[in-house]
C-alpha cells in the first residue's frame, strides 16, 4: 500500500464505511464493499494519483461493488431490495446532515448487545482497528476478539437494531454506553496498542470530533462534558510524549511548553461548568485529574494531595485494576512508595504491563531493587506497543546494572 493510499483510508476509511452501513443496512456488506474499493484503489491510484476527494471515491467505487454483490444472488430478501433502493440513490452524502458516525456509533452502542462487544465493535468499524490491535486493547486472545465482533455483527441484523440516532426520549439511557465506548475508542489513539504510542492519534482526534458532536446532542448532560474535557486535557499532550529519535517521555520529564495550552483551557473551562451542576461521574472527575495536570507548571508544582483526594472519590465510581494503580501513583507522590504498594496489593492484572511497570518502579524508589527487576520482566511479557516495550526495556537494562 502507497503511503498515499494508506493516510487516505487512515483518514476517511471510517466516514466511508459508516456511509456504507447507513446505504446498505449491512455492516458485513458495507465492510466486503469498503475492501473491494480499496483493491480497485490499490490498482488505479499508483498511476492516476489519490483523487482530490479520496473519500467520495471510495464511497461511489464502494456503493458500486456492494451492487454488484447484491445483484449477483439469485434471489434477494426485503431487506437485500432496500439497500438496492437506498444504493441506486445519486446523493451518497447524509441528506439531513447529521453524522453518520455518530449514528453508527448508536447502533453499536445498542443495550441490545453487550458491553464488550459495543466497544469492540465502535473500534472495528469507527476507528479501523484490527481484530489483533482490538484483542490487545482488551487483553483477550484474537480468536476470542474475533468471535465477539462476529457475533456483535450477527446480532445487529437479526434483532434489526436500527440505524439512527435515538429519539430524544430514549438519549437518557444510551448516553453511558456510548460514552464509555468513545472513551475507549479515544484511549485506543491516544496509547496505540501497536507500533509507536502516537500511531493512531488521528482516532483519538476522531473520538474528539465525535464527542464534540454529542455533547452539541445534548447539552444539560454532565458526564458528556467531563469526557469531552478529559479528552482535551489528555490530548493537550500528545506533542511532548515522544522525543525526536521515537522514544517515549513520561508525563514528568515532557517540556509542557509544547503542550496545547488552548485544548488545556478549554478542558477546565468545561469542567468547572459540568461539576457545578451537582451531580458529578466518574467521567467529570477523571477530567478534574487530567486538567490538574495540564494547569501544573511541573510535576513538583502539580497539586498531588488534590489530585489524590479526586482519586478517592473516583474508586468507588470506576472501580477497578486502573484506578488504583493510577491512584497508586499519586499517593506515593504524597505519601512515598511504600504506601503506593501497599494500594497495589490484591489488584494485581498479568496480562497488563502498566501494572508490572508501575510496581517496578515503585520497588525501585523503595530500594528493591530485585523485586523491581522481576517486576520488569513480567512486564515485558505482557503485549504492549514498540515505544512502551522500549521504554521497559531500558528500565530493565538499568535496573539489571544496579
Amino acid at each position: 500500500m502507497t503511503p498515499s493510499l494508506e493516510d487516505a483510508i487512515k483518514d476517511e476509511g471510517g466516514r466511508v464505511l459508516a456511509t456504507l452501513i447507513r446505504l446498505t443496512g449491512d455492516i458485513g456488506l458495507a465492510e466486503d464493499a469498503l475492501q473491494d474499493a480499496v483493491m480497485v484503489a490499490l490498482e488505479k491510484w499508483p498511476a492516476t494519483g489519490v483523487p482530490a476527494n479520496p473519500a467520495a471515491w471510495l464511497t461511489t467505487t464502494a456503493r458500486n461493488r456492494a451492487l454488484d454483490r447484491i445483484r449477483r444472488e439469485r434471489s434477494r430478501d426485503r431487506k437485500e431490495s432496500e439497500a438496492m433502493r437506498l444504493l441506486d440513490q445519486e446523493d451518497v452524502d447524509p441528506p439531513d446532515g447529521n453524522d453518520d458516525r455518530l449514528r453508527l456509533f448508536f447502533t453499536c452502542c445498542h443495550p441490545a448487545l453487550a458491553a464488550e462487544a459495543r466497544v469492540a465493535l465502535a473500534l472495528r468499524t469507527i476507528g479501523g482497528l484490527t481484530t489483533t490491535e482490538i484483542a490487545r486493547a482488551f487483553l483477550v486472545p484474537e480468536a476470542t476478539m474475533g468471535q465477539r465482533i462476529s457475533r456483535a455483527k450477527k446480532k445487529i441484523s437479526t434483532a434489526r437494531i436500527p440505524y439512527r440516532i435515538p429519539d430524544d426520549h430514549e438519549l437518557p439511557d444510551r448516553l453511558s454506553a456510548v460514552l464509555s465506548t468513545l472513551y475507549v475508542v479515544f484511549t485506543a489513539g491516544h496509547h496505540a496498542a501497536e507500533g509507536r504510542l502516537d500511531s493512531r492519534l488521528d482516532l483519538a482526534a476522531e473520538a474528539i470530533r465525535l464527542v464534540r458532536l454529542l455533547v452539541e446532542l445534548m447539552p444539560d448532560e454532565p458526564e458528556a462534558g467531563g469526557l469531552l474535557a478529559l479528552m482535551l486535557a489528555t490530548h493537550a499532550r500528545r506533542a511532548a510524549r515522544i522525543d525526536e529519535s521515537g522514544d517515549q517521555i513520561l508525563l514528568a520529564d515532557q517540556d509542557r511548553s509544547r503542550w496545547d495550552s488552548d485544548a488545556i483551557a478549554e478542558a477546565a473551562a468545561i469542567i468547572d461548568r459540568v461539576l457545578r451542576r451537582g451531580r458529578p461521574g466518574p467521567l467529570q472527575v477523571q477530567a478534574a485529574i487530567a486538567t490538574l495536570h495540564g494547569l501544573a507548571d511541573s510535576d513538583e508544582g502539580t497539586d498531588w494531595k488534590q489530585i489524590v483526594d479526586l482519586y478517592r472519590l473516583l474508586e468507588p465510581l470506576a472501580p477497578g485494576p486502573v484506578t488504583r494503580v493510577n491512584r497508586a501513583v499519586a499517593e506515593a507522590k504524597v505519601f512515598g512508595p511504600e504506601h503506593g504498594l501497599s494500594l497495589l496489593e490484591g489488584h494485581e492484572m498479568e496480562r497488563w504491563h502498566l501494572y508490572w511497570s508501575t510496581r517496578a518502579e515503585l520497588l525501585r524508589q523503595s530500594g528493591a531493587t530485585e523485586e523491581a527487576r522481576v517486576a520488569l520482566e513480567a512486564a515485558l511479557a505482557c503485549e504492549m506497543n514498540d515505544s512502551d516495550r522500549r521504554l521497559l526495556t531500558d528500565r530493565l537494562n538499568a535496573v539489571s546494572r544496579a
